[in-house]
């Protein structure tokens, strides 16, 4: 393949940024300098990679390269006496850390759009306007009000703004996993993945599996899902291969794109990769990162299980057919390549041993890596190897950038003391009542999904809206968890759709539709964290809680999960009835309700649900047909 010198330079830098990192592991490296290095050359690829605007033209990438490294190579240069300036920023100070700044927001709006810039802008503006909001009447928000020297000090010359956790967590724990994903995916896990769910859902009986490929779609992207840790990724890798088998069992485009984008969310939220925001809980609550993976591991299952029974309602109520295919025995295929699965088995093994997570994913890249020579075809050689570096460090750049812009929004708030506000006003508004202020707590953070992207809107919200839940008595752990999950619907609402918008380029479907499709098929989940939120009892969904509470939060939850299928999907035995779909309904929301008396009504609920479900299925013609 030839390459242009602009794709040479971005491949050496790609390959080099994830090297860079996996010396990382194995070296003490400074963490200003690491951070802003690593920043540094992710802008440098950003600007290489993608042309937008008027800096399509080599002049104005050649501008905004040398002004990166200007920027971004002063603290460098600089180092032992730059940091104790940031109360007294010098001119030079002032005019690298102002267009540094510019430079993030810039590259923001090249990966992920240009909403979060201009929503980090407002906050800037925020931030020097402070004294003038109390003399228009909003004194509940307004402050002292800072100029440039204190902007740049904190944004651009300390540990809390740019360079702050945010980005610390990208440069460690997040770069790690996703070169780890592109070894894998070189190596032939993610074929794997899918062949083997295939082979899984399929009948006994020949080659044709009749579960109207829903569960395979479902398992397949549960098991991509936990080495891609991306929607987006997920879903388009999955509908490469699933659409075809999908439309000839008679799906329609829209649907057939709704069950890929609502199957490739879950990677966001599977262990042990989860999504990017799930590193920042760790580091924001002060827990391990197998404290996080634990207590997402039955949100996770129950996520499935209720994707898995609103596709196959949907799929039992549009009559889809079985479709032949062409899969090797189970048995057969987990012998050959069953290797593939060692290594997520081992991140979670060393990290239970004590091993820190970044180390853990280390040791289970080398084992990849050794495991590929299984099979010459995906053998791990120097090109291939080289191949899955540049995918590793091309595959951070939109997190590197939302991370940094996120970053000015969190100094900015902390600087102001703009979460605490906000925190008083939710509390204010919900009365102290926990339940209301959960319900405006994911109001508020569903309102950021539809603007920012994922990461983005957990990181905001984790400085405005968490100490809100923590007010009326949430622990933090939980409220994080609570904040994460809602921030993972910006993966399905618009204009941030993007595995809806990916899976519905694939299929050919409306893209507004596939995302009404795609919140269909994970209301239910989405109700899960009020149950770990509302009561302490509920804390059993996140094994934070003694084993009855346990057993009792998550039976009740699945069952909840089950009735919403059953109502939102109208399927039970058969077509569902209005008087049977309410019924379901308000069973499973009841369920949802970690108490005792909630539990007992939903169960109430449910028994009435399934008596006229059941007496109307035994008068139907197809209990009696015998043929």
């Amino acid at each position: 393949m030839i390459r242009s010198l602009p794709d040479k330079a971005a491949r050496v830098l790609a390959i080099g940024l994830s090297i860079y990192a996996l010396c990382w592991v194995l070296f003490v490296i400074d963490p200003h300098v690491y951070r802003t290095t690593f920043l540094l050359v992710a802008l440098l690829l950003i600007f290489l990679t993608t042309l937008k605007g008027r800096t399509t033209t080599l002049k104005g990438r050649t501008t905004l390269i040398l002004l990166t490294v200007a920027a971004f190579g002063w603290p460098l240069v600089d180092r032992a006496a730059f940091v104790y300036r940031a109360a007294t920023p010098t001119t030079v100070d002032l005019v690298a850390g102002i267009v540094a700044i510019a430079l993030v927001l810039e590259a923001t709006r090249r990966t992920v759009g240009w909403v979060l810039p201009a929503t980090a802008l407002a906050f800037v503006a925020y931030a020097i306007a402070g004294p003038a909001l109390d003399r228009v009447g909003l004194s509940m928000v307004a402050h002292r009000g800072y100029g440039p020297e204190r902007l740049v000090g904190t944004l651009y010359m300390s540990l809390d703004g740019i360079f702050g956790v945010a980005l610390d967590v990208t440069a460690t724990y997040i770069i790690l996993f996703t070169i780890y994903g592109a070894l894998l995916e070189k190596s032939g896990a993610g074929q794997f993945f899918i062949n083997w769910s295939l082979a899984a859902t399929k009948k006994v009986s020949g080659s044709t599996f009749s579960s109207a490929p829903g569960r395979t779609v479902t398992l397949a992207g549960f098991l991509l899902g936990t080495v891609s840790g991306s929607g987006v990724a997920t879903t388009v890798m999955l509908g490469s291969v699933a659409w075809p088998i999908l439309r000839r069992a008679g799906y329609a485009a829209e649907t057939a794109a709704a069950m890929l984008s609502a199957a490739g969310i879950g990677a966001l939220l599977s262990p042990p990769t989860l999504g990017a925001a799930a590193f920042l809980i760790a580091e924001l609550v002060g827990m391990t990162y197998l404290q996080v993976l634990v207590m997402a591991t039955l949100p996770t299952l129950l996520y499935y299980l209720s994707v898995l029974l609103m596709i196959e309602a949907d799929s039992r109520r549009l009559g889809t057919r079985a479709v032949p295919v062409d899969a090797p025995p189970l048995g057969e295929l987990t012998r050959r390549q069953g290797y593939h699965f060692s290594s997520l088995v081992m991140v979670a093994a060393l990290m239970a041993w004590g091993l820190t997570a970044f180390r853990a994913v280390f040791w289970a890249m080398v084992a990849a890596f050794g495991l590929s020579f299984m099979r010459r075809e995906t053998a791990l050689v120097p090109r291939r190897l080289a191949d899955a570096l540049d995918d590793g460090g091309r595959g951070v750049l939109p997190i590197a950038a939302t991370t940094a812009t996120a970053g000015i929004i969190v100094g900015v708030v902390t600087l102001t003391g703009l979460g605490l506000k906000m925190a008083g006003i939710i509390v204010a508004l919900a009365g102290g009542m926990r339940e209301l202020t959960a319900i405006y707590a994911a109001l508020a953070v569903w309102l950021l999904g539809l603007a920012v992207p994922v990461t983005a809107s957990y990181i905001i919200a984790a400085v405005m809206v968490a100490p809100a839940l923590v007010k009326t008595g949430v622990p933090d752990f939980a409220a994080h968890m609570f904040i994460f999950y809602y921030a993972v619907l910006s993966e399905v609402s618009p204009p941030t759709a993007l595995s809806p918008l990916a899976a519905a380029a694939i299929t050919g479907g409306n893209a507004f539709r596939t995302m009404m499709l795609t919140w269909k098929y994970t209301l239910p989940a989405f109700l899960v964290p009020f149950v770990f939120t509302v009561s302490d009892q509920g804390l059993g969904l996140l094994l934070r809680a003694p084993l009855g509470d346990t057993v009792l939060a998550t039976a009740t939850a699945a069952l909840g999960v089950a009735a919403l299928a059953a109502g939102l999907g109208g399927w039970f035995f058969g077509p569902a009835a209005v008087v049977e779909r309410i019924l379901w309904t308000a069973g499973g929301l009841a369920l949802f309700f970690a108490s005792r008396t909630a539990d007992l009504a939903g169960l109430m609920l449910l028994t009435t649900a399934l008596a006229v479900s059941h007496r109307k299925w035994l008068a139907s013609d197809k209990y009696w047909r015998t043929d």
